[in-house]
């Protein structure tokens, strides 16, 4: 039968130095690793790739262990019996920052840690453990440890594909792209084994750099003898890339290798389902939580959005007994995808395709919706939701980038671009005109290597009233607001060209040329087994499942979805778009950024630039009418139960004096 966790608590200490959260009282932080021991024989784990080649201890068992960190009410009588499970977006723990305001912190102590406290004050139990098994230790991430598989004791060989864009020249990088991401080791150090291209977009023809103008190497320096001055030598590495003449902005480079020891990542999966469901069942000593939770619920944001997705679709919401994991998940801005994980030579860390970056991967394949739908390409019917007894109640949030760059579209529609009814136990929500990271701490507009201000909509405040949704509906039935989304059917959600005919015409304003494709590709064979044999992917059908998005109003504004009150009542046009500015892919999309373009000043601003868009004096007499506007609008969505009463007040402070430096309104 499948084992327990062994949970190891290396430090418990008081959190925000003994601080009363309302009728939770005073919380404690417990920081430790769980430990693992399975039987790759058992059932429940036989669907982890390569699980069978991973070493065993002399029980026959296959053994990795995971950091854990948990905050919870020092009496546990006083909780809310609810343990809030944190996927940590690659390894950083961000629930705090996005449900409780705080400031972001991978080691959560003080008070301000806590931020308006809302998590505190609801009496949830914080759970938190590593999942992700390629990231490195370092800046306090939850690091995962498991085994590297092996054939019969020699390492295993395959391709990998490595994705290179830097916005600063360099000539050295880490095989993975990313230094807190640990990298498969080439095979051999012969370039001549392995090929490294460049391309300025990613529909280009690959221009191949020669062999003998790169190396499997990494640059050290130090200091010279002799009164030389600094120094540096070019070390041999199976784990780096070094081009000496430098990788430049405005490229996109690509390296194929042979590499070894993949890791055995789909175990990610097994340390979510296993330790909860331990966490929430088992009463005995060994437990931290013993006891004290009734249900448990998951949030995660764009990676960890697609983590939960995949994790449902892949049967793991059944514990190795057959019980429900969480009876409730809030996937965030994980748009179409599942995860590029439980698979062999796995880049875990990959955000994901995008319209210039990491566009090919394997994270976005069908199914892409909680809905069954039939995929036109091999006519296989499929959902992310397929198992009742053990499907967790489902509030999917989508900002506007997802529509953009993450095939957004596609969670509510079928593979042909129509309209899907969703199962009754799920719930969509665009938020519209919103930005992928929406860092509810910003201070000021920024450009950052795009050519408009970063998108700037503040959302945090739809977060809080989503988990009191999902309690009340997983503790009563009390059904959450119905899905706001955008449809083909009252004309909402549009193909980019009628986009592009409604926008707005904004003097010196450049647009995307379309929303990031999502294409029919070929990893190989064997590639449904978890076993990549084609890299890069071959193209079967460029246009492969329709992306759609939402239509928008005079001002340029998403017309559909939830519209934070900063979208009803806008100072400028907020998009799910940005375009690179010049020498960095100009004129593609850049990442998960928006817009924030905005409105003229002015009645005579706008008639001296020409902007189709009414002004901002025009629509607001005083800072104190645009304050009460907001006030109104966020007053609707309480109204609507999108949003909490103790957020108006919030919502109106934020919006005092134009609601500057936020805004850049020069009233």
């Amino acid at each position: 039968m499948p084992t327990n966790p062994r949970i190891a608590i290396a430090s418990r200490t008081v959190f925000a130095a003994g601080h009363e959260f309302g009728p939770a009282g005073a919380y404690e932080k417990l920081s430790g690793r769980a430990h693992f021991a399975v039987d790759p024989k058992e059932p429940a784990y036989g669907t982890i790739v390569d699980l069978d080649k991973a070493p065993r201890s002399a029980a026959g068992l296959v053994e990795f262990a995971a950091d854990i960190m948990i905050l919870k009410p020092v009496d546990p009588a006083r909780g809310n019996r609810r343990l809030f499970f944190g996927y940590g977006n690659r390894g950083n723990k961000r629930e705090l920052q996005f449900f409780n305001d705080a400031p972001p912190s991978n080691d959560p102590t003080t008070l301000a840690h806590a931020g308006n406290g809302f998590l505190f004050r609801r009496g949830y139990t914080i759970v938190w453990a590593a999942w992700e098994g390629d990231l490195l230790p370092g800046n306090g991430r939850l690091v995962l440890d498991v085994p590297v598989a092996t054939e019969n004791g020699q390492p295993i060989t395959g391709p990998v594909r490595s994705e290179f864009i830097v916005e600063k020249p360099t000539t050295t990088l880490p095989l993975s792209g990313r230094a807190s991401t640990r990298s498969y080791p080439a095979a051999s150090l012969d370039t001549r084994q392995a090929t490294l291209t460049r391309r300025r977009y990613q529909g280009d023809a690959r221009i191949p750099i020669p062999a003998d103008q790169w190396a499997f190497a990494r640059v050290e320096g130090g200091s010279g003898l002799d009164n030389q001055g600094a120094e540096q030598a070019v070390v041999p590495s199976d784990i780096n890339i070094h081009l000496p003449a430098g990788f430049q902005p405005g490229w996109i480079y690509e390296l194929v290798y042979t590499g070894r020891d993949p890791r055995v990542h789909g175990l990610g999966h097994v340390v979510v389902r296993d330790l909860v469901s331990f966490l929430k069942r088992d009463a005995g000593a060994g437990n931290p939580l013993a006891g004290t939770v009734d249900k448990a619920y998951a949030w995660g944001r764009s990676q960890t959005g697609r983590c939960i997705r995949d994790f449902i679709h892949q049967g793991f919401n059944a514990d190795a007994d057959g019980r429900q994991v969480f009876e409730g998940v809030l996937p965030h801005v994980s748009g179409g995808g599942l995860m590029w994980m439980n698979h062999r030579f796995s880049l875990v860390v990959s955000p994901a395709g995008q319209q210039y970056e990491d566009h090919a991967t394997m994270a976005d394949r069908f199914p892409f919706s909680y809905a069954a739908s039939v995929d036109p390409h091999t006519g296989a019917t499929d959902a992310i939701l397929k198992r009742p007894e053990t499907d967790p109640l489902v509030l999917h949030t989508q900002s506007a980038i997802e529509y953009w760059q993450r095939r957004g579209s596609l969670v509510h529609t079928d593979a042909h671009g129509n309209d899907l009814p969703q199962p009754d136990g799920v719930r969509v929500y665009l938020w519209s005109s919103s930005q992928h990271f929406a860092d509810p701490n910003i201070k000021r507009p920024a450009r950052g290597i795009c050519r408009n201000y970063l998108n700037i909509v503040q959302t945090s405040m739809l977060f809080r009233a989503m988990l009191d949704a999902l309690d009340r509906w997983a503790t009563d039935g009390t059904p959450p607001p119905e899905s706001r989304i955008p449809r083909r059917a009252d004309g909402t959600l549009v193909t980019a060209e009628e986009w592009r005919r409604r926008f707005p015409a904004i003097p010196g304003v450049a647009l995307p040329t379309g929303a990031n494709a999502c294409p029919l590709l070929d990893f190989g064979p064997r590639a449904r087994d978890g076993i990549i044999d084609q890299e890069p992917p071959v193209v079967l059908a460029a246009e492969g499942y329709p992306t759609l998005v939402p239509a928008v109003d005079a001002d340029g504004n998403d017309i559909a979805g939830v519209r934070a009150p900063m979208v009803q009542a806008p100072l400028g046009t907020y998009t799910g778009w940005n375009i690179r500015d010049r020498g960095h892919g100009h004129g593609a999309m850049h990442e998960f950024t928006g817009s924030y373009i905005p409105f003229p000043d002015t009645d005579e601003e706008r008639a001296a630039t020409g902007d189709p868009r009414p002004s901002v004096r025009s629509r607001h007499a005083t800072p104190a009418d645009y304050a009460a506007a907001i006030e109104a609008a966020a007053r609707a969505l309480v109204a609507d139960g999108l949003m909490l009463e103790e957020d108006v007040p919030r919502a109106v402070a934020a919006a005092a004096d134009w609601g500057r430096p936020l805004h850049d309104v020069r009233l």
